[in-house]
């Protein structure tokens, strides 16, 4: 109990800490259409963004939602806007050759640029900023490695970065835990429940009809196209959108063999004294570390607080646990926050897939994408709006990712029983120095 009382606010909630200013929005059941041009299924970013540009194409479009509007990982994840893939450009450039590997990053370099240019358009009050991204190096291998990355997508990308030495690590985080590290310059930061709000709320004034607490249970094919049962009841709907990435689940027996969901988990500082936020973040990046199985830090939207992820991987119902954990690292990461007090924990269902890759697609007549692998924000809103593309006949539907084969394992049927031996190889890796 005493340690409770150590790390813990006295108003500390397991809930994220984006939901303060991004609660999430009540919606009473509404009956459920016997028709509708496209079933979108999920309100995340996917779900949104191919409902937003379906409705103003002229379709009527239903998204039904499990839960609350957005209440999965679209507004809990720690806000970062990039351009990153889990592939390495110089791992690609060899088994694919530069042209291909060089595709793949510029349309995650589109996805990118969509988002700041849909929250512009859009006018979402979301605290976008273009803040750049500092990737801390916990040993020199590290930091020649981040070298090599950098000085490949600067010679094939024309991406601008910055190798930050060790010696002047301090201008960066105000901390003595790494050894340098690399600044990309052009990266953004949003509040990601104020984001999903603002997609929602545009969605909505397009035409889309949103129905909250009606998962989703099957989806068959009929003459007339899709039958959408839900426990409230069925409709027919011409298209079908599964946007659920992590959450997914009987809708789609083809989706839950490729798609492996897994928790990430945040916590939030209480308000910290005035200066401190700014001595160790002086530069307002979002950063994270070089580990695999990382962890990442920035500066609340509020600019009085510190937001840690990390742990990525197995399920807990011990929250506080887990809470201690992060809180214990991030005194490792800062040790001038080791006596810092907690006010949020939280976790979220991400996704990842067998081979690393984000997908996009159609299975049947049904058009899926998620399978983020840690770039939701910008991969699931662009996706969204390619998928919503499609549906609407336009040539530029298209993406670098179509042609992927979308791989699954033996005796893989939805449930990650290998998840705990894959998280505890990358412990390991981490403790090699690998």
């Amino acid at each position: 109990m005493r340690q409770d009382q150590d790390i813990f606010a006295p108003d500390f909630k397991e809930t994220p800490y984006w939901w303060e200013a991004a609660p999430r929005p009540r919606r009473e059941p509404a009956p459920v259409p016997p028709r509708t041009d496209v079933a979108v299924v999920g309100s995340g970013y996917t779900g949104l963004s191919a409902a937003l540009h379906l409705a103003r194409g002229g379709r009527q479009v239903t998204i039904f939602e499990a839960g609350e509007p957005g209440q999965g990982a679209s507004s809990r994840n720690a806000g970062y806007v990039g351009r990153t893939l889990k592939h390495g450009l110089g791992s690609l450039i060899e088994s694919l050759g530069a042209e291909r590997a060089v595709g793949f990053y510029r349309e995650a370099r589109f996805a990118y640029e969509h988002v700041r240019e849909a929250i512009e358009r859009e006018k979402i009050d979301c605290h976008l900023v273009r803040c750049g991204r500092f990737m801390a190096a916990a040993s020199p291998a590290q930091y020649e490695s981040m070298a090599r990355d950098m000085e490949t997508k600067r010679k094939y990308l024309g991406e601008e970065s910055e190798m930050v030495p060790a010696g002047e690590t301090r201008r960066e985080l105000g901390t003595p835990s790494f050894q340098g590290g690399a600044l990309i310059p052009d990266m953004s930061s949003i509040h990601p429940g104020l984001f999903q709000l603002g997609m929602l709320a545009r969605a909505e004034e397009a035409g889309a009809s949103i129905l909250a607490h009606t998962p989703v249970t099957g989806i068959r094919r009929e003459a007339a196209g899709f039958m959408v049962e839900t426990p409230r009841g069925r409709t027919v709907a011409r298209e079908v959108v599964l946007a659920t990435n992590g959450y997914g689940g009987r809708e789609s027996p083809y989706l839950r063999r490729r798609v492996i969901p897994f928790h990430g988990y945040m916590v939030a500082t209480g308000e910290l004294p005035p200066g401190t936020v700014e001595r160790l973040i002086p530069g307002s990046r979002t950063c994270h570390d070089y580990r695999h199985n990382l962890f990442y830090f920035r500066r609340a939207p509020d600019g009085n607080r510190i937001l840690l992820g990390g742990r990525s991987g197995n399920p807990t119902r011990d929250l506080k646990g887990k809470a201690r954990r992060l809180h214990k690292a991030l005194g490792e990461i800062f040790p001038e926050l080791r006596t810092a007090k907690l006010s949020h924990v939280w976790t979220g269902q991400c996704a990842a897939t067998f081979d690393q890759w984000p997908h996009i697609g159609e299975q049947d007549g049904i058009h899926y994408a998620g399978g983020y692998c840690f770039a939701g924000v910008p991969m699931g809103t662009w996706f969204g709006y390619k998928i919503a593309r499609r549906i609407l006949g336009a040539q530029e539907g298209r993406t670098a990712f179509d042609d992927l084969p979308f791989e699954t394992r033996p005796y893989y049927w939805g449930w990650p029983w290998f998840r705990p031996l894959a998280v505890a190889q990358l412990d390991w890796k981490d403790r090699r120095g690998h």
